[in-house]
């Protein structure tokens, strides 16, 4: 019988290279000093100084983009005892321009700063069961002037789907929704973002979903964005509208492509004498592309799944590896639900809802503690990681 540490240098670096998630490799690479050796770390994906997306009349660029990474993950024990229930913790780890690794709320920008006393100095994730669920790319203004003197602001922020040419990191394209509600794309070595003029209605959402860049407007007509020659993008029918909802996400899920339909009321908010409209969210509707007969399909269950809709990027997983939590059920960010915690970092859930499709359920998450101590507080079992591990 073969060793595991004898593998043939040759086949380790075969394996390697199907390895796509960062966290995937580094734990390849944890198993013993041979396979560390044969395989070096992938390469970072991106840092880049992009150009402003372009606005109407508006040519002069004074700030520059930062494409900032980061990686949607649930975390648990390796070897959960038998007699207890999964308790896994969904995290976001996202790297700053200075090379830091920041601890994110899950489903929003929040970063968390007021970690517990007992939280570990040196979190190593190769002695824990790490499932990456997802990953986002975010476009934030740099202002680069003056030189050396770089700082990221959140003047604008808006979601991107990514992807690289044959796994290549010098060479990618991104696509993401203009301020006029076109869709934008960028592909690395442009002096200029590409406004693709195709729109019927102002686009809502963008992923890169099986090889492809899928888009939906805010009827559910859905495009792909073919880039396969290398060339100018060319925007192709997806499938027909989805009319009914206020806004349109795409997630993917076990190997599908998701839309969820939103519907909103909107309500006055008085705050100190100034009166707010704020649209709240009310009801949900799910559907799964048909690409075949290019139509969504209404999804009566979800099953075991759990949907979360963020901010910059949304993802599935599995209830039970939640500790209380159902399936059936949507995870998603809205101010209606904001409030004043005490406790920042408590606060940083405080505009997460929770919907239930069994029942048409919605409430804010601090009304489904399991939910919410999915994202904060850690587990126990966090306090118990040994730095080093």
């Amino acid at each position: 019988m073969v060793e595991w540490s004898n593998l043939p240098t040759d086949l380790l670096q075969l394996i390697s290279k199907c390895l796509d998630s960062h966290f995937d490799l580094l734990r390849f690479r944890s198993v013993c000093s041979s396979w560390r050796s044969s395989t070096p770390p992938k390469p970072r994906v991106i840092s880049s100084h992009l150009p402003i997306l372009p606005t109407s009349g508006i040519s002069e660029i004074t700030w520059a983009f930062y494409l900032s990474k980061r990686s949607i993950l649930q975390v648990g024990l390796p070897d959960p005892p038998a007699q207890t229930t999964p308790n896994s913790w969904l995290i976001k780890i996202g790297e700053d321009p200075s090379g830091r690794n920041r601890l994110i709320n899950p489903l929003t920008t929040f970063k968390f700063r007021n970690l517990p006393p007992d939280f570990p100095k040196t979190f190593d994730f190769s002695g824990l069961r790490v499932l990456e669920l997802g990953q986002e790319y975010v476009l934030e203004y740099m202002d680069y002037s003056p030189p050396g003197n770089a700082d990221v602001g959140s003047l604008y922020m808006e979601k991107v789907a990514f992807c690289s040419s044959n796994g290549n990191v010098d060479d990618f394209w991104l696509l993401t929704i203009h301020l006029s509600g076109k869709l934008a794309m960028f592909r690395r070595g442009d002096k200029k973002w590409t406004i693709i003029d195709d729109m019927e209605s102002p686009y809502d959402d963008v992923i890169y979903f099986d090889g492809r860049f899928f888009a939906v407007d805010n009827t559910g007509r859905t495009v792909v964005v073919d880039v396969a020659d290398g060339s100018s993008p060319v925007v192709k029918f997806g499938a027909n509208s989805v009319f009914g909802g206020d806004k349109k996400s795409l997630v993917e899920s076990e190997g599908e492509l998701l839309l969820v339909d939103t519907y909103f009321s909107m309500y006055l908010d008085d705050d100190d004498h100034v009166r707010w409209m704020i649209e709240r969210m009310i009801h949900f509707k799910v559907f799964k592309l048909d690409q075949s007969e290019h139509k969504w399909i209404e999804v009566e269950s979800l099953g075991d799944r759990l949907l979360f809709l963020g901010d910059d990027s949304s993802f599935s997983a599995r209830a039970s590896d939640f500790h209380g939590c159902k399936g059936n059920s949507i995870c998603f960010t809205n101010i209606s639900f904001f409030s004043d915690a005490e406790d920042e970092d408590a606060s940083r859930s405080g505009t997460i809802g929770v919907f239930d499709l069994d029942t048409g359920s919605i409430g804010p998450i601090s009304s489904y503690a399991n939910y919410s101590r999915a994202i904060w507080p850690p587990p126990a079992w966090v306090s118990s990681v040994s730095e080093g591990m």
